[in-house]
C-alpha cells in the first residue's frame, strides 16, 4: 500500500475526511460537469470524422440560411452526443430545447414543445429509442412536411386540426440504434455514429479538464486516467474529479501518476479500466458458471443488476476489451477474462475460450 494511500484511508477515520464526502456530495457537481462541456467544434476533442461532417453540414445550412436537415447521433453512453447537439445549435446561433424519449408519454407533450420552438431552434430528444410507439408516429408529419395533425374531439364529432408547425432541426441520440424503427430512422437527413476514444485522446480531456478545474497534473497522470476510463470521456472528468478530491484530502500541490493510481487504486478502478460490478460479472460468469454460456437474465440475476444495464452499461466495454463474447446461447468469458481475475480455465470442460 502506497503512502499516500495510507494516509487519505487515515483522513477516513478522521474530520478531515468531510471535505472528500462534501465534495462527492457537493450541490454544483452538475454546473462542474457543464463547464467542462466544450462549446464549439473546435473544443471538441477527438471524433476527427464526425467533427469534419458536422462542420460541411452546419457551415452549408448556416449559408443558406436554413434549418440543419434532421440529425441522428447514435453510440455508447458518455461519447458527447449532447454536447454535440448543443455545439450545433451554438455554431448555427439558434435557440437549443432539450428533453428526452421516456419524458413524451403523449402527443400532447410533443405538441407542447415543436409548436413552442422558435423558428430553426435545434430540438434535442435524448434516448430518442424510448419513444412510445404513438409518440414516435407524432413526429413523422412534423420532420417531413412540418406540420402536426391534432384530433379534437371524440368519436363521430371528432375532426382533426394541422399544425403549422416553424422549420426546426431535431436531434436525436440513442445508444441503442436498432431499437429505432426503420420509419422513424428513414427520416434523418444525417446518421453520425460516435466510437470510443483512444487514449491519447482521452488525455488530451483529461488535460483540458483539468486546466478548467484549476489542478495541476502531470502528462502520464492524464494517460493513467485516460486509460481508466473506458474509452469514455463522461468517465475520464468523473474519474479527474474523484482524484482531484483525493488530492485535496492527502494535501498535496498537483496529480502525479503515484496519486493517480494510488486514487484509483482506492476508487477501485483497475488497470483495464474494469470497477467493482465489472469484475462481478467476469466472476460470476468465471468462477460461478465455469465460463458460461450464461443467459442474460440468469447474469443479471446473479449479480444483482437490472439485464438492461448490464447489456447497456458494462457488456459494450467488456466485449470491446476482449473479455466476454455474445453467442446464440447466452454469454461467455474469454480467456482474457480468466488471466484478468487470476482464476485458471475449467479443465477439460468442453468450453470454448475464445
Amino acid at each position: 500500500m502506497s503512502g499516500s494511500l495510507r494516509q487519505v484511508e487515515g483522513a477516513i477515520r478522521t474530520p478531515g475526511v468531510e471535505r472528500l464526502h462534501e465534495s462527492v456530495r457537493q450541490p454544483h457537481e452538475e454546473e462542474v460537469e457543464q463547464s467542462l462541456r466544450p462549446r464549439a467544434l473546435s473544443e471538441f476533442v477527438g471524433q476527427e470524422r464526425v467533427k469534419r461532417q458536422l462542420a460541411v453540414f452546419v457551415e452549408a445550412a448556416r449559408a443558406r440560411g436554413e434549418p440543419l436537415d434532421h440529425l441522428l447521433l447514435a453510440g455508447p453512453p458518455g461519447l458527447g452526443k449532447t454536447s454535440l447537439a448543443e455545439i450545433v445549435a451554438r455554431e448555427l446561433g439558434v435557440p437549443f430545447v432539450q428533453t428526452a424519449g421516456p419524458a413524451l408519454e403523449r402527443k400532447g407533450d410533443v405538441a407542447a414543445y415543436l409548436t413552442a420552438l422558435d423558428p430553426r431552434s435545434v430540438f434535442f430528444v435524448d434516448e430518442i429509442h424510448r419513444l412510445p410507439r404513438a409518440v414516435e408516429e407524432t413526429f413523422y408529419p412534423a420532420m417531413e412536411d412540418r406540420r402536426l395533425p391534432i384530433t379534437v374531439g371524440q368519436g363521430a364529432g371528432a375532426r382533426v386540426i394541422t399544425l403549422e408547425l416553424p422549420p426546426f432541426t431535431l436531434v436525436g441520440a440513442t445508444t441503442r440504434t436498432g431499437l429505432l424503427t426503420t420509419p422513424l430512422r428513414d427520416r434523418f437527413g444525417v446518421t453520425i455514429r460516435l466510437e470510443l476514444y483512444p487514449p491519447e485522446e482521452l488525455a488530451a480531456i483529461v488535460r483540458r479538464s483539468a486546466t478548467i478545474l484549476q489542478v495541476a497534473i502531470d502528462d502520464a497522470a492524464a494517460i493513467e486516467i485516460a486509460r481508466r476510463s473506458r474509452g469514455t470521456p463522461r468517465v475520464a472528468n468523473r474519474l479527474l474529479r474523484r482524484v482531484r478530491d483525493y488530492l485535496e484530502v492527502a494535501g498535496g500541490e498537483r496529480i502525479d501518476l503515484a496519486l493517480a493510481r494510488s486514487a484509483l487504486e482506492l476508487l477501485e478502478i483497475d488497470q483495464e479500466g474494469l470497477d467493482r460490478t465489472d469484475r462481478a460479472i467476469l466472476r460470476t460468469l468465471c468462477r460461478d458458471f465455469g465460463g458460461g454460456p450464461v443467459g442474460l437474465s440468469t447474469l443479471a440475476t446473479a449479480v444483482g443488476e437490472e439485464p438492461d444495464t448490464i447489456q447497456d452499461v458494462y457488456e459494450p466495454y467488456l466485449m470491446q476489451r476482449g473479455l466476454i463474447v455474445r453467442t446464440p446461447r447466452g454469454r461467455v468469458a474469454t480467456e482474457r477474462a480468466f488471466k484478468h481475475l487470476g482464476i485458471a480455465p475449467p479443465a477439460g470442460s468442453g468450453q470454448p475460450l475464445f
